[in-house]
């Protein structure tokens, strides 16, 4: 038999879920990831779409939920401050942190903790404006203005990762590094 002869395997189709495999689903997903309360029920959720149901009643995505948050599984503060955090390291602004968490289906309690101090926030500014050379890390010659076309991009830049305006046009028009840095250590604590 030739190899054009053969026929292609098709795909099964996938078996639907059981209690028990949904159960095993649920406790592999929070083994690989970081995930909070609403992360874990949307993916069990998607599976119910994909695979069906063969158990008996109707599957109780919340029971598993609040199953694996009481044995501390799921801890939608943790994950909340574990994210913002990673964001604000990585120079995102309040509103970016809070769109993650939000996506996330973290509480808005949780959500206004975890955005961080006013330190932290002008703190992931200056690590953005570094990481892309805006106000007085681009490249310029001592005491040039800095022309109003780069200024608006660099302004537009940094609303979209999340940060406010005032704290924008602080950055981007900063005299000097020095200048960013006392501005920080302003906000104190």
């Amino acid at each position: 038999m030739g190899r054009k002869d053969r026929h292609p395997r098709e795909k099964r189709a996938p078996r639907p879920l059981t209690r028990q495999k949904l159960d095993e689903l649920a406790l592999s997903y929070v083994a690989r990831f970081a995930t909070s309360a609403g992360k874990l029920s949307d993916y069990l959720r998607r599976k119910l779409r994909e695979r069906g149901w063969e158990g008996e009643g109707e599957p109780d995505i919340d029971a598993i939920v609040t199953r694996f948050t009481d044995l501390g599984y799921i801890d939608d503060a943790v994950f909340a401050r574990g994210k913002a955090q990673g964001l604000l390291r990585r120079g995102y602004g309040a509103r970016r942190i809070d769109q993650a968490l939000g996506a996330a289906g973290i509480a808005e309690p949780l959500r206004e903790e975890a955005r961080g101090t006013e330190r932290e926030r002008r703190h992931a500014a200056l690590i953005m404006a570094r990481k892309r050379r805006f106000g007085p890390f681009g490249v310029r010659e001592e005491g040039a203005r800095l022309d109003p076309a780069v200024r608006e991009k660099q302004v537009a830049a940094m609303l979209r990762a999340g940060h406010p305006l005032a704290l924008v046009r602080e950055v981007v028009n900063a005299v000097s590094q020095q200048a960013l840095e006392e501005w920080i250590d302003e906000a104190g604590d």
